[in-house]
């Protein structure tokens, strides 16, 4: 089940014999999410050994994987077609949802058990079989959910799990069988499978890279603001696509958030995830670190003011992990690499600006469009942030703005890559269903429902003539 091999006689086969199964299997004995949240602990300590996110994090990582199979149990409404009566004389239309085939998603390190289930549970809802291949840095996790789903009376073939580096990627994407790719990752990586799996006809949704900016106006409560900002920079140890990096600063919330922030970074309490009280743990390698800190040397370098300094960090008893403690970067200018660098660590930095428009020309010019953040008390600033930020999630006095599974997750710019944004129910049912048309004849099927009419038009006459033909 973890790989019967990308053969006919594996996913293809099995993709045939899911099709008849699916709605007794998936939908008439229940959820994979029942199972799923009974191990929510053990699942979480394998995500916390092998990303170093605390157990907290990992905990409210897989609730939200298991939302997004209690959405897809939902998937009778979604997969609906529809249909009207008289598009011509005799003749109804129909509209039906199929599924295409084998699908497969390519998911990074930074959260290894919610982002496979962006994808698996609708692509096997709707009859689809479905190959995973997380990141080779964290490839226990789901390997351990995939011994889960084996217990929920899955067909042999219906999922699978592989795994290895990009010459695995290019054979997902190059397998004729392989008829939809999704993926989520860094932006270089994204354009490359964007572009490779779209010359070959399949349907792509690619997840990039981010810089995310939030905005503090005077007016915002600047003890709600520390606190929420601090989370989002800060948590997963900056190593989530919507964590804050940039905070731009508004005419005298530029000293007041500064000040109240650093300190607030500077109390977070960095080690083990699995030990009480930890709040933030290591990066995910060692090259990782290497590189976070040289970014911070670049920043310091570019004319930015280390305000608070985590590099070369020891955390007693763990001297050799790949630990980055909370880093605050002031008055980063905007000529600097850092304020278009996707980091990728538990690094902020400030900017201020004297005007909303200032702030906002700002976020214009970043190459990037996933999270734009405002923390202000004005409800005409909060609507006007709304509609003209450009970004594709949007978090009024919220630092993580993170889409709940009935919504998209609506990355713009180079940070996505597609037209159907993935997370979101709806949009995965279209990526992973195609849509038929149909026009029935009337009265062959509703024989006995048909009221007795005139003779039909030529061009009826005609259109029923090539449907039979098709049908023949």
């Amino acid at each position: 089940m973890r790989n019967p091999g990308l053969t006919r006689q594996g996913y293809e086969e099995a993709f045939r014999d899911w099709l008849g199964a699916r709605k007794t299997i998936w939908l008439g004995e229940g959820c994979a999410g029942d199972d799923t949240h009974g191990h929510i602990d053990d699942i979480a300590r394998i995500i916390t050994t092998e990303n170093g996110k605390t157990f907290t994090e990992a905990k409210a990582e897989m609730r939200r994987a298991i939302e997004n199979v209690e959405v897809a149990c939902g998937i009778p409404m979604m997969m609906q077609g529809y249909n009207l009566e008289d598009v011509a004389r005799g003749i109804d239309e129909m509209m039906i949802r199929q599924p295409i085939g084998v699908t497969a998603a390519i998911v990074p390190f930074n959260f290894p058990g919610m982002i496979a289930f962006w994808y698996l549970p609708y692509a096997i809802a709707t009859g689809n079989t479905f190959i995973l291949k997380p990141s080779e840095r964290v490839p226990l996790t789901m390997r351990y959910v995939y011994e889960l789903l084996e217990k929920t009376g899955l067909p042999k073939g219906v999922v699978g799990l592989v795994n290895g580096g990009k010459a695995v990627v290019d054979t997902l994407i190059d397998h004729p069988k392989v008829r939809a790719i999704s993926f989520v990752g860094s932006t270089p990586v994204a354009r490359y499978i964007y572009a490779r799996s779209g010359e070959q006809g399949k349907r792509c949704q690619c997840q990039g890279g981010a810089k995310n900016h939030v905005i503090v106006l005077p007016d915002a409560d600047m003890p709600m603001a520390t606190q929420i900002i601090s989370d989002s920079a800060f948590g997963c140890a900056g190593q989530r696509c919507l964590a804050v990096s940039v905070a731009v600063t508004i005419g005298e919330a530029q000293k007041t958030f500064r000040d109240s922030i650093a300190d607030a970074a500077s109390k977070l309490r960095v080690g083990n995830g699995l030990e009480d009280g930890v709040q933030m743990g290591p990066v995910i390698t060692s090259q990782s670190k290497e590189r976070v800190e040289s970014l911070i040397g670049l920043g310091e370098k570019q004319g930015a003011k280390v305000l608070l300094d985590g590099r070369n960090s020891r955390i007693p008893k763990y001297e050799t992990g790949n630990f980055v403690k909370p880093t605050i970067l002031d008055d980063v200018p905007a000529t600097s690499d850092l304020a278009d660098t996707e980091i990728f660590g538990p690094v902020l930095s400030l900017v201020h600006a004297d005007s909303m428009d200032e702030a906002l020309a700002f976020l214009e010019r970043s190459a990037y469009g996933n999270q734009a953040s405002l923390f202000t008390s004005s409800g005409s600033a909060a609507r006007r942030f709304r509609y003209e930020a450009p970004a594709g999630n949007i978090g009024i006095n919220i630092g993580v703005a993170a889409p709940m599974a009935y919504f998209p997750f609506s990355g713009w710019k180079n940070s996505f890559f597609g037209d159907l944004h993935p997370s979101f129910a709806g949009n995965v049912v279209k990526a992973m269903a195609s849509a038929k048309q149909g026009y029935p004849v009337v009265s062959r099927l509703l024989a006995s429902r048909a009221p007795a009419e005139p003779a039909p038009s030529e061009l009826t006459a005609r259109l029923n003539d090539e449907l039979r033909a098709r049908e023949a």
